[in-house]
């Protein structure tokens, strides 16, 4: 590990940036965790899948304000500086945690629950629009340029580490709580404990180290506004919206919708879906540093692609595989492999869209066509697979993520190699 020691300095708030991504995407997977435990207490006259397909409709919405969120917040860290951008994101993440843990049930409320828990999912959709671009633009400056594949790894890292807690919770109370128990109020202690870690990482970020490329712009740099960004960087803007779109599919079927399917469809009750989707996050989480070490041999391209081309291959495949399982261990191998091809993208996505933005207008830039790409395809997923499913048509989603993973493929078989050409300047 001699080759890829840093100074103390950029070592903490590398580490400091990559525990406060943690907390803000345990926030917001928390929601996806429980909604098979709260969806009955809000839409309680609605059948299971419609229950879920309701809940569905709300997490949508977050991401419906993500794009938002990474403008306005984008902007914000070009022009204040990355660690500003870092603090704003999680302190709206606590606020939307703390709303959704205090929310109304429909029957004590009626349809004024179910607004509490959209309101919490927009503060959540700006908090998580901005936290991309900002803690991704800020692990890729911060890091070495040798060894910036590995160290922006952890971006995505802590990512999977949200979702693995907010799992690991969802085990627990699992053990100590009946069915009833937590339809009734346990779902609401993920969230407490979330607005929680999000007061704690919004004292840590203000006290984090301000980014070199940030600090060495000149003082009358251009501004960072989405015009701009679409006249000077329009090729980059739309590939980076592609990537995200093919990414953000491959991301939200296997590590959020996938536990829902494998009791929904597949027929594991709710217990053995979730070890199984916490078994797979652990050997996904395990496979981010590997992949962003292998970038910074063989190139970002490379990567990407293994995950464009290999991905959409395998994606239809795994679906009609596990409609015939029913052991919990051959369902986990199944989704181990297209996670492992998903790692080539998970772990260099965010350094390379740094890459290819200079530094007056990269939070933006990293942020706005990621939002864009990730709310259309991403932020649908569980939508369009329980339509699909209540159509009575659910293999056609299985070809529908397969055709968005390739379109991140064409993607980067017009992207450049960023390890060779990469527009952050500074070691």
């Amino acid at each position: 590990m001699k080759a890829m020691a840093i100074p103390r300095k950029r070592l903490v708030s590398i580490i400091g940036g990559s525990a406060g991504n943690l907390v803000e995407w345990y926030d917001w997977f928390a929601y996806a965790a429980f909604a098979i435990y709260f969806a009955p207490v809000f839409f309680p006259k609605a059948d299971p899948t419609a229950q879920l397909l309701s809940t569905a409709t709300i997490f949508a919405v977050g991401f419906v304000m993500r794009p938002i969120g990474a403008w306005m917040m984008g902007r914000f860290a070009d022009a204040r500086g990355r660690k500003a951008g870092l603090t704003l994101s999680v302190a709206l993440m606590f606020g939307g945690s703390l709303l959704i843990a205090v929310a109304p049930t429909y029957a004590q409320a009626g349809l004024a629950g179910p607004a509490v828990l959209i309101a919490a999912r927009v503060l959540q959709g700006l908090s998580l629009g901005g936290e991309y671009g900002a803690s991704a633009t800020y692990l890729s400056e911060m890091a070495p340029r040798a060894h910036r594949g590995f160290w922006a790894s952890f971006q995505y890292l802590t990512l999977i580490g949200g979702q693995l807690c907010a799992i690991f919770v969802a085990i627990i109370l699992q053990a100590f709580l009946t069915e009833a128990e937590l339809t009734a109020w346990g779902w609401r202690i993920p969230f407490v404990i979330g607005a929680l870690l999000a007061l704690g990482v919004y004292v840590l970020r203000r006290n984090l180290a301000e980014t070199p490329s940030f600090e060495n712009q000149a003082a009358d740099r251009p501004a960072s506004t989405a015009k701009r960004l679409w006249r000077e960087h329009r090729r980059e803007s739309i590939l980076v919206g592609l990537l995200s779109a093919g990414g953000g599919i491959g991301a939200y079927t296997y590590i959020t919708y996938m536990q829902k399917f494998l009791f929904n469809s597949v027929g594991f009750d709710k217990e053995t879906a979730t070890w199984i989707i916490a078994a797979a996050l652990l050997w996904f989480a395990a496979m981010q540093p590997v992949f962003g070490a292998l970038a910074d041999r063989f190139g970002r391209r490379p990567m990407l692609l293994l995950f464009g081309i290999g991905g959409a291959i395998v994606a239809a495949p795994t679906f009609f595989a596990l409609e015939r399982v029913s052991s919990p261990i051959a369902a986990t191998l199944l989704i181990l492999v297209p996670l492992t091809l998903q790692s080539g993208y998970t772990a260099n996505n965010a350094l390379v869209k740094a890459e290819l933005f200079p530094a007056h207008i990269r939070g933006l830039g990293v942020a706005l066509p990621y939002a864009i790409g990730n709310a259309i395809f991403g932020g649908t997923v569980e939508m369009v697979a329980l339509w699909l499913k209540g159509q009575g048509v659910e293999w056609m989603f299985y070809f529908y993520v397969a055709l968005v993973i390739g379109l991140a493929g064409v993607a980067t078989l017009l992207l450049p190699e960023t390890r060779e050409r990469s527009l952050i300047v500074e070691d």
